[in-house]
């Protein structure tokens, strides 16, 4: 039987060795899910807290793990790279990886689904408008390029850079 392939979608950021990080965690995307297609690299100001900016971008994937397992996942590759887990929320960090969806999957546990930040930080909803613009947020049933377009831009500022991956 074979498994079932479900679509993921998930932010990246770091603001310690930005470029190594965002190489790195990208990397280790592309080993563990299949499919891999990026949006472009943004670099936005820290949010709810004072320090360097943050290079930001967000994945798109397959993968025939759960939820859980790529939450796992995810966190085994902040710790590859140097995150430590007790830090604060608002905080720099080395990598942040974060799972946004799964499929049009809503759910409470073992994460919160769509993840909130979808909708109200800019480093997330401007990357997924420019990479999966007609896909449908599972709870708003707007597009990202419609929640996007409706974003009120003078809240976070960011802005795309030219990222060389190599």
């Amino acid at each position: 039987m074979s498994q079932q392939r479900h679509h993921i979608l998930i932010s990246l950021g770091s603001n310690i060795e930005r470029e190594l990080h965002t190489r790195a965690g990208v990397a280790a995307l592309q080993h563990y899910f299949s499919d891999v297609e990026l949006s472009s690299v943004y670099e936005s100001e820290a949010v709810g807290f004072t320090g360097t900016a943050f290079y930001n971008l967000v994945a798109s994937a397959h993968t025939d793990m759960s939820i859980a397992q790529v939450c796992q996942t995810l966190k085994s590759i902040e710790r590859e790279n140097g995150r430590v887990s007790a830090e604060k929320k608002f905080a720099p960090r080395t990598l942040d990886l974060d799972l946004l969806t799964y499929d049009q999957e809503v759910t409470a546990e073992p994460v919160v689904l769509p993840r909130d930040e979808i909708t109200y930080n800019a480093f997330v909803l401007q990357p997924l408008a420019e990479l999966v613009p007609d896909q449908v947020h599972p709870t708003t049933k707007k597009t990202y390029a419609d929640l996007w377009q409706s974003y009120d831009k003078s809240l976070q500022n960011l802005w795309p850079i030219k990222f060389i991956w190599s």
